[in-house]
């Protein structure tokens, strides 16, 4: 009878050992993802105060492109008043083209070209872009391990239990990001 106490134990033991690693393991990955998406927040607030500083370097040389300002003033304001991640991409997505746009435009304004706070501001938006890009992709990276963990036996029945759910994934829906780079050595 002991013997057979001392198995059950053992047994109950061991399955409360997986379950207290299990749910730590899903705790540690929920908050990798949380730290991922304020690092995105980070650099997404970097670039939204950029943008007032360029686009008014930008108004003294360009004075007959009013909806262009507006398209970025309108796509930022969106892009800060979002609050899920599908939305942020969404607004993100958005704000993208509209930047794209504006940078298509200053082509046309050579004196804006070259002047150094412009040139300095478009850098620094510049480095900021490449930095969401890769908080984006650590991100994503963070989501895929932490929904595979909370999909996967037998996790799945721990994550059912104690309510972690799936995350969204940062998907920029900006047309920009979607079409072919045109390459012209005309």
């Amino acid at each position: 009878m002991i013997p057979a106490l001392i198995v059950v134990v053992v047994i109950l033991v061991l399955i409360i050992g997986a379950i207290i690693a299990i749910y730590n393991a899903l705790v540690r990955l929920r908050n990798q993802v949380d730290n991922s998406w304020s690092q995105i927040d980070v650099q997404l607030k970097r670039r939204h105060d950029l943008i007032p500083n360029l686009v008014e370097t930008a108004k003294g040389y360009m004075k007959h492109e009013r909806e262009t300002f507006e398209a970025i003033t309108k796509a930022r304001s969106q892009a800060m008043g979002a609050k899920t991640v599908s939305d942020a991409a969404k607004a993100e997505g958005a704000l993208g083209d509209a930047l794209s746009k504006f940078m298509l435009v200053v082509e046309n304004y050579p004196d804006l070209k070259a002047n150094q706070n412009f040139l300095s501001l478009q850098e620094e938006l510049t480095a900021t872009e490449n930095r969401i890009a890769f908080a984006r992709q650590n991100y994503n990276d963070q989501v895929l391990f932490f929904n595979n963990k909370i999909q996967m036996f037998p996790s799945n029945i721990i994550a059912g239990m104690f309510s972690f759910t799936k995350r969204d994934f940062f998907e920029l829906e900006s047309e920009a990001e979607r079409e072919t780079p045109k390459v012209s050595f005309s």
